[in-house]
């Protein structure tokens, strides 16, 4: 007798106890750690996490799922990647910049001054060498990524005084992302501060600060710091986007079966999307709150951020001639990047341009 016709005549019960495997059997439970770089009063970014593990347990019918756990929690909000590459989480939450301490390299798989923008980023990540390029350097610290979503262009931060020529950064005590940002912002003469978001408030209230950027009107209103700096410049033209991201464990990764690696893809897709649009509806109710509320709203000038661009274009050209990987990567999404602008010129700028200038 063959295999399906014994489990067709004895049924389920009747194969196991006859020690038969059937050919398909039910998955088995996983239960997934995540630890976000970031604290829940952060909707938008904190909420990713949520959103991917709402997803997951959705899509596997509860048989994966994903604990989420805010900086500090698990470990401090800075502690992710050496959790990964010792295998004690499964996946993170973060913000990839924040590392460069490791390698400058993991600035651009978020942002780099006069970067991409949320389009450009994504197209550069999924259907140019970004990713390909990203998580082949990211092997080594035992992980691979996936966006958990983009915070779009982002605000140039709270200032406790006007910002008006580069001399006015000289000695300017600063919280920065991250990344070969702070390096260009060193080359004006800022000193910068990489602290976690939930410290920002505090430091700058006291005086050890004297600006902060951090994402864009809805979160800065979150966290308070009109009411300790000011003055909100714009544009931040060190994150024309910022991409979060999913730091997710290789070895963890490859021992989920395919319908779970399917199921975590397809979940990190949804809530990336989730995080992005939320931005995108929320920023700009925020800014005319933080408005309403007396900040002053100010342009930065074409002297400072021309300053600003040549200061990073001397911080790529620094690290292209120490590494060929971070050269290859970078003159990569320049190319891409070239190609964008020319296809900008004749399709959202000019559209956006004409936009602003009528009545709606």
């Amino acid at each position: 007798m063959d295999r399906r016709s014994i489990i067709k005549t004895a049924g389920l019960a009747g194969v196991l106890a006859a020690g038969v495997a059937p050919a398909v059997h039910a998955q088995q439970a996983v239960r997934w750690r995540l630890a976000s770089s970031f604290p829940k009063s952060l909707s938008t970014i904190y909420g990713s996490a949520e959103k991917l593990s709402s997803e997951v347990k959705a899509m596997s019918g509860g048989k994966f799922e994903i604990s989420v756990h805010p900086a500090g929690e698990l470990m401090p909000a800075f502690g992710v990647v050496d959790a990964l590459q010792g295998d004690n989480i499964e996946i993170g939450q973060t913000a990839a910049y924040y590392f460069t301490g490791k390698d400058p390299i993991f600035a651009f798989s978020t942002a780099v001054p006069f970067g991409l923008t949320t389009l450009q980023l994504n197209a550069w990540k999924d259907h140019g060498n970004g990713r390909k390029l990203l998580d082949a350097f990211f092997e080594k610290y035992n992980f691979r990524t996936a966006s958990a979503g983009n915070t779009t262009t982002q605000m140039g931060g709270w200032y406790r005084k006007e910002i008006k020529t580069p001399e006015d950064l000289k000695g300017l005590k600063m919280r920065l992302g991250g990344g070969v940002f702070g390096e260009a912002m060193a080359k004006l003469g800022v000193v910068a501060q990489n602290i976690p978001a939930g410290d920002v408030y505090t430091a700058l209230e006291k005086g050890t600060l004297d600006a902060a950027e951090f994402v864009g009107p809805y979160d800065d209103e979150k966290l308070g710091f009109n009411k300790v700096a000011p003055y909100y410049y714009y544009p931040g033209w060190w994150e024309g986007s910022a991409d979060l991201e999913f730091f997710i464990n290789l070895k963890k990764y490859n021992e989920l079966s395919p319908e779970n690696k399917a199921i975590l893809n397809a979940a990190t897709r949804v809530a990336a999307a989730d995080m992005t649009s939320k931005y995108m509806a929320y920023n700009p109710v925020a800014l005319k709150k933080l408005v309403a509320d007396k900040t002053q709203l100010k342009m930065f000038s074409k002297e400072l951020m021309d300053a600003g661009y040549k200061a990073s274009m001397e911080v790529f050209a620094e690290h292209e001639a120490k590494s060929p990987d971070f050269k290859e990567i970078h003159q990569d999404m320049r190319a891409f990047q070239r190609d964008q602008i020319l296809w900008n010129r004749f399709s959202e700028y000019p559209f956006n341009q004409y936009m602003t200038s009528v009545k709606i």
